[in-house]
């Protein structure tokens, strides 16, 4: 019988000790037959599933162009081919055709879908258009020996469910917001330093983005907050920030430099960090701290490494709230030996807790400022 694991439960290291004949699966939603799915791959001794992608495809309640959903999928599939994985798969819906000739050839495998017979609802529902729409967005990505694939999407989920069931003391009523399911893949232009990190690339990840707030303006939506987990987003939602401004000039559509940065943010993190400066990096005491109170299961602080003797300058250096007028994007093992950036042992789940309700506190704060400029 086939041992199916999640991929994103593993840390990079682990990710580097896979066969590479290791069957790989990426499927479109969730509630697949994993049963047929072995009979379908031939019996693997193992199989690893990626996070599901939320949305995009025909039926899925969120569809956007057919082109444009497939060149997101075919980059993340091809950041797994690059790190030498030969069995690397698509799984979708019957009924799930590309058409595009560039994609003819995407390894897809198929089986009977509820979501084919039975389309799901609009998402998000009409009833919610008078609502500001979070767009959670995480990664897949490497986070030291100690933390698993999956940290900037377990974060930024958190924080988004969070946000929305917040109450401030008045008005004793929860965050006008609607969010929508997280997306656990984004952008890393520096994947190769270490495996297991994916890559939808810029370009697609721009596209992708532009072409769901185009279908949400169309069916009247018109206030966006797009959040981000991970640093390597940051940029790119700049640019969709842009263009949906200038494309549609009714909407507010809004987004911030990571989560836990803006005035409520980093008060927290001043208050209870015990690091220097170049200790929350990447992988280290924050995000250390947010998994350790939100899935301790899966931190592994045997393996913890505290690197902070990394490249900086009075212009450029790295910490959570980056400064320094120098932007730049260096190899990762440049500077890191084991893919953290930062003190991940001084990380605790008391701080996790206090750092995620600072994070909270501080995006529904953003919701109600987004109500005000629309």
């Amino acid at each position: 019988m086939t041992n199916f694991f999640n991929y994103d439960d593993l840390t990079w290291d682990e990710v580097a000790d896979l066969p590479r004949d290791t069957p790989l699966v990426l499927p479109l939603g969730s509630g697949y037959d994993t049963a047929q799915l072995q009979n379908q791959l031939s019996n693997p001794e193992r199989c690893g599933l990626l996070p599901p992608f939320p949305f995009g495809w025909r039926n899925s309640g969120l569809e956007i162009p057919d082109q444009i959903f497939w060149g997101y999928i075919i980059n993340l599939l091809d950041s797994l081919r690059d790190d030498g994985f030969t069995r690397v798969y698509c799984l979708a819906p019957s009924g799930i055709d590309p058409q595009s000739s560039f994609i003819a050839n995407l390894p897809i495998l198929r089986q009977g879908h509820v979501s084919m017979n039975q389309p799901k609802p609009f998402l998000p529902p009409d009833t919610e258009r008078e609502k500001v729409i979070l767009i959670p967005i995480g990664h897949t990505e490497q986070h030291g020996f100690h933390l698993p694939l999956s940290v900037d999407t377990i974060i930024i989920d958190a924080i988004a469910k969070g946000t929305v069931l917040y109450k401030s003391n008045s008005p004793d009523l929860a965050t006008r917001s609607f969010s929508l399911p997280v997306m656990p893949y984004g952008v890393s232009t520096h994947r190769s330093s270490f495996a297991g990190t994916l890559n939808a690339g810029g370009r697609a990840f721009e596209d992708f983005w532009m072409a769901v707030i185009d279908t949400l303006v169309a069916r009247g939506f018109n206030r966006f907050y797009l959040m981000s987990g991970h640093g390597g987003n940051t940029s790119f939602l700049i640019n969709i920030v842009k263009y949906a401004g200038e494309r549609h000039r009714r909407i507010f559509c809004a987004t911030t430099w990571l989560h836990t940065s803006g005035s409520i943010g980093a008060e927290a993190i001043k208050k209870y960090r015990t690091s220097k400066i170049g200790g929350m990096g990447h992988a280290g005491e924050l995000e250390t701290s947010f998994m350790l109170h939100l899935r301790p299961d899966l931190c592994k602080m045997e393996k913890v490494v505290d690197e902070t003797d990394f490249v900086s300058t009075p212009d450029y250096y790295m910490d959570w709230i980056e400064g320094g007028s120098l932007v730049a994007n260096p190899p990762w093992d440049d500077d890191t030996k084991t893919g953290a950036y930062g003190a991940g042992s001084h990380a605790t789940a008391e701080k996790g807790k206090l750092w995620l309700e600072a994070a909270i506190q501080e995006k529904a704060n953003h919701v109600e400022q987004i109500h005000e400029q629309h």
